[in-house]
């Protein structure tokens, strides 16, 4: 029988500047000492062999070495005599082109196994080093199939999602991180199912300062391990973080969902809409968003629209300008066996529903989304829309990804919109089931999505409560944050407004919130419901943040679209 638990390790350490010769000696007594103790996977930070602050190619020049070279020979030989896997942040050397890379290398007991080089850069190592010229590869070890990806790498959703549909189990993260990019790496493990293992520093470097925190994360989001905080006055010596994986968690639940991947709807996050985007809102709007979380008499339509007429009209606040309501918003998720059990509940476009929630948005003097049961025969649709201030239908959403609420009689809807409203902004819309995709983010941020909205009826199954070190953000992120709505909010950079019921014999868990961008949690905030109260929750915001380390505009710019196409064409290797 194959063995299933495997002892894996990452070194918190901290190089000297210009000091490589004497970087390696260190590091090397760090990762025998982990091999000695019986780690199997051994993981070192960024630019571990030289630290990280060069202001050009010259300055780095000297202490830059081939993959393979001395570098991954030396460490080789610890992964010979041991038997175990070593991944060694480090600085690049072409030999064929004489450029530079920021790079991981893998070596293994046979030798050197492969390489990465980091596709998404930060502006220090823009200075000297290329952006990383070959996508993510998985290579295929003993312990598993392991991926490796580079520190600003996590910010983007599409970096963890590459490692996952090539193929990968454990992703390796050497990073030099002050926070932000270790801050996504929870999400990035539950969503896409894979042992993620982090390495950061835990020193300062030319007046930038690296906490420490190094992590280990399960699939299913759990912590496995974590590493010390380090502040700046505190700093800390290097240390290794040990943890244990188990191989039969490699199938899970996340990568099950990789099935249901919908390839043809994604095609647009290969798009690059640089700096000419003339679709993209150019003004800051001052957005007031409620969402209701009631618990819904399941197919009773004018039960539920009493109560939401009841709810809006004492609980949203006159100037309020967007109200979200969950998912199948008047019906809840009616048990259905055959696809025409759902027809008593269905409308079409101007249904008799649809024209009281049109009254109400009058009423209220607001947009409202909404989730509904739609009819357009011979399909029927599990859909969402967006009603104006005016009473008119001016977006629309179907569901693309079904779940067993409702795969019995919907159809897929095929297509992410955007809708573009005068002097309010850009608004996306998906529902419930659609954020565990991190596809569907990815397209609306390429439609730059000022807001997304998501109508959910959702009972605890994706996502977890987020479990990070609270020590890491200058704001403590908010109790009952759910990371697969934070990651739709940081990973798309749109304000994100999530609706959910609570109660019932389907046990709802609430929590309906309005996220905010920003990975540090120091700017606007989060709000989250309870977990069983009905309730009104409301947020104000700004969109259009143009002074951030990190915001839309910046996102899109960065990305990397020439790697996504696996994203958007290849079918998993393990299914």
């Amino acid at each position: 029988m194959p063995q299933q638990q495997r002892k894996i390790a990452a070194i918190q350490f901290n190089p000297k500047l210009n000091r490589r010769n004497a970087n390696i000696k260190e590091l090397k007594g760090l990762v025998r000492e982990a091999a000695e103790n019986g780690a199997e996977l051994i993981v070192t930070p960024e630019m571990a062999t030289t630290g990280y602050h060069y202001l050009d190619r010259s300055a780095i020049s000297p202490y830059v070495d081939t993959i393979p070279g001395l570098t991954t020979a030396q460490f080789s030989e610890i992964a010979k005599a041991y038997q175990t896997h070593i991944v060694i942040g480090m600085a690049e050397l072409d030999s064929e082109t004489g450029l530079y890379y920021n790079s991981a290398a893998l070596v293994g007991p046979e030798g050197y196994i492969g390489k990465y080089r980091k596709i998404h850069q930060w502006v220090v190592e823009n200075y000297w080093s290329c952006w990383g010229d070959i996508g993510c590869p998985v290579f295929e070890t003993e312990i598993g199939n392991i991926a490796m990806i580079i520190c600003q790498d996590a910010t983007y959703l599409e970096s963890a999602r590459l490692a996952a549909v090539n193929g990968a189990d454990i992703l390796c993260f050497p990073t030099n991180s002050s926070g932000a990019s270790i801050s996504m790496l929870q999400h990035w493990a539950e969503m896409n199912g894979l042992y993620i293992v982090s390495a950061n520093r835990s020193d300062k470097e030319e007046d930038f300062n690296m906490i420490g925190a190094s992590a280990i994360w399960a699939p299913n989001g759990e912590k496995i391990a974590e590493a010390p905080f380090t502040s700046e006055v505190t700093g800390c010596s290097p240390s290794i973080l040990y943890g244990t994986i188990n191989t039969s968690d490699y199938q899970n639940h996340a990568k099950s969902r990789m099935l249901e991947r919908r390839m043809d709807a994604y095609k647009e996050l290969m798009l690059f809409l640089g700096p000419w985007d003339y679709t993209k809102n150019t003004h800051s709007r001052s957005i007031k968003a409620a969402t209701l979380q009631y618990e819904p008499i399941i197919g009773d339509k004018q039960a539920n629209l009493s109560k939401v007429k009841k709810l809006v009209r004492e609980k949203v606040e006159g100037d309020v300008n967007l109200i979200v309501l969950p998912e199948l918003s008047l019906i809840g998720p009616v048990k259905t066996i055959r696809k025409q059990d759902i027809h008593p509940f269905a409308e079409t476009d101007d249904g008799p529903t649809i024209q009281e929630m049109k009254q109400l948005a009058r009423e209220v003097e607001a947009h409202i989304v909404f989730g509904f049961a739609e009819q357009e025969m011979p399909h029927f649709y599990n859909a969402a829309l967006l009603i104006s201030p005016q009473g008119e239908v001016i977006g629309k959403h179907r569901k693309i990804h079904l779940n067993e609420q409702n795969d019995k009689w919907a159809t897929p809807g095929d297509r992410i919109f955007v809708t573009p409203v005068n002097g309010f902004g850009r608004v996306g819309m998906m529902i419930g089931y659609d954020a565990t995709f991190p596809e569907v983010s990815s397209v609306l941020a390429v439609k730059r999505a000022d807001m997304i909205c998501i109508p959910a009826s959702w009972s605890g199954e994706h996502g977890v409560e987020l479990s990070m070190n609270q020590q890491i953000f200058p704001r403590p992120y908010p109790k009952g944050t759910v990371s697969t709505w934070d990651a739709v909010a940081k990973g798309a950079q749109a304000y994100t407004i999530v609706s959910n019921f609570v109660g019932t014999s389907v046990e709802f868990k609430g929590r309906s919130a309005i996220y905010n961008l920003d990975q540090n949690y120091v700017h606007d905030q989060t709000v989250i419901a309870s977990d069983s109260q009905e309730e009104v929750l409301v947020n104000q915001f700004h969109t259009m943040k143009t002074d951030w380390w990190l915001n839309q505009e910046k996102l899109i710019l960065t990305r990397r679209t020439s790697y996504y196409k696996p994203l958007v064409t290849k079918v998993p290797p393990f299914l």
